[in-house]
């Protein structure tokens, strides 16, 4: 059976592995496993995503179903309108952060939802097996105005507007040329924020500073925060259900840094609630977690797992270190424009700076990196690890736990060829000598 599935979502570069006649075969085995109903569709800031877009409708006309058009919207908009407004199903054509040549398409369940990573072998099983719906009546293509208004209400619901509204927060937006174009900045305005924007036009080239944000591509926005006297600055991916945070001062938080000020938050208002996350973020939760008799549970890498397992708990946090954040009381996914209301929220109610919450959190030191390699050598890799380090988890890639205060975890990506280095540590100086190390070692069995 060909696996088609990666981390999140299928992807591939646009008119070679994701030619049109692979999307409407993807599609058509997607409409078999929803089987009926009306699925909406929304798509990203890619060039080619306007046109897999018509390639999607025809193939759910085609097999029976509705197709309402959402147009350009970030990822998590999709997803809970799919929730809030009743649909059978989401279709997101996005390739994420990756770079401009790729596109992809993302299953949304009715319950807003990424589908399963059991569902998705069903839908690779209708694909291997060409078991599509044989129908008598097609489906129609409808235009669905509702999506953005829906999105930007249910995240005003769950924060304070007035208290931040009072505040007047300077805030800085670099939305990476992608989809949090269209509601990031709206949402600020009905929060009365005073707003500066860098790379707000949507162009599928991310000319800006690529579709991923990363500590390295971020100087523009770290400058931009201290020349305004910002009170913080955010930059989301392409797709926007990720950001990363860009304190006063210009430092450039790591998604674990922002996601531990967050639970923090929230975990004083919700005690005894459960946090999800995975076996590559940082160990600090764990101590987080106790001050409020909650707890913590983890899971293999990609947002997939950690949505459908909040789902399964109804947990009231579930996050990434890639800046990936979901708040239970409004959608098990990621969603970066929700993480930017909550931290609006929190610093509404703190006397403190963005960067003095940080400070008085646990000390948290972690990174990651990556090296170009095919999914064969990863293998190896993870392979000649083992041999050397017997005792280590191997659940998802290859989690080595060097000492008390050190973890190394290295695996494949599930959406480009690359591998993964991840590690932690109890000082910046051992955490950069611990990577560095992982690094050689890596280099030179892949030499």
């Amino acid at each position: 059976m060909k696996k088609l599935f990666g981390t999140n979502g299928v992807r591939g570069v646009f008119s070679e592995d994701f030619s049109l006649e692979f999307v409407n075969d993807l599609v058509m085995s997607m409409s078999s496993y929803f089987k009926k109903g009306k699925i909406l569709v929304g798509y990203d800031g890619r060039h080619s995503s306007p046109i897999v877009a018509k390639i999607v409708s025809s193939a759910l006309n085609y097999s029976g179903l509705d197709c309402y058009m959402a147009g350009l919207v970030p990822t998590p908009c999709l997803e809970y309108a799919t929730k809030k407004l009743g649909y059978d199903g989401g279709l997101m054509i996005t390739a994420s952060h990756n770079p401009p040549q790729y596109n992809g398409i993302k299953p949304v369940a009715s319950d807003g939802v990424e589908i399963s990573r059991e569902d998705e072998r069903k839908i690779e099983q209708i694909f291997d097996e060409q078991n599509w719906n044989n129908v008598d009546t097609f489906g129609k293509t409808f235009e669905e105005t509702n999506v953005i208004s829906t999105y930007i209400d249910g995240i005003l619901s769950l924060i304070d507007i007035d208290k931040i509204s009072e505040k007047k927060f300077k805030v800085c937006l670099d939305i990476g040329n992608g989809v949090q174009s269209v509601t990031a900045k709206k949402l600020c305005q009905n929060l009365r924020c005073e707003i500066n924007i860098i790379n707000e036009t949507i162009d599928g080239n991310f000319p800006g500073r690529g579709s991923e944000p990363t500590p390295q591509n971020l100087d523009e926005l770290s400058k931009l925060v201290v020349d305004t006297n910002s009170d913080f600055g955010i930059a989301f991916d392409g797709d926007g259900d990720r950001s990363i945070f860009c304190d006063e001062t210009g430092k450039i938080l790591t998604g674990d840094s922002s996601a531990l000020l967050l639970c923090d938050y929230l975990l004083k208002q919700y005690p005894n609630s459960q946090v999800v996350t995975c076996l590559n973020s940082g160990n600090i939760i764990e101590k987080i977690v106790e001050k409020s008799n909650s707890r913590v549970v983890r899971t293999k890498v990609g947002s997939v797992e950690v949505s459908r397992r909040m789902v399964d708990d109804n947990a009231l946090v579930g996050y990434e270190e890639n800046g990936g954040f979901m708040f239970g009381k409004h959608n098990h996914v990621r969603d970066g424009a929700m993480t930017l209301g909550l931290m609006l929220d929190l610093l509404s109610k703190s006397e403190s700076s963005l960067s003095k919450n940080i400070a008085n959190l646990p000390p948290n030191f972690t990174t990651k990196t990556k090296i170009e390699c095919s999914t064969e050598k990863s293998k190896i890799v993870i392979e000649e690890f083992l041999k050397e380090f017997p005792n280590s988890d191997t659940s998802d890639g290859i989690k080595i736990q060097v000492d008390e205060n050190n973890w190394v975890m290295i695996r494949p990506s599930g959406t480009e060829p690359i591998i993964r280095i991840y590690g932690e540590s109890n000082s910046q100086q051992n955490l950069d000598s611990l990577i560095s190390n992982f690094v050689e070692k890596t280099k030179s069995i892949l030499s």
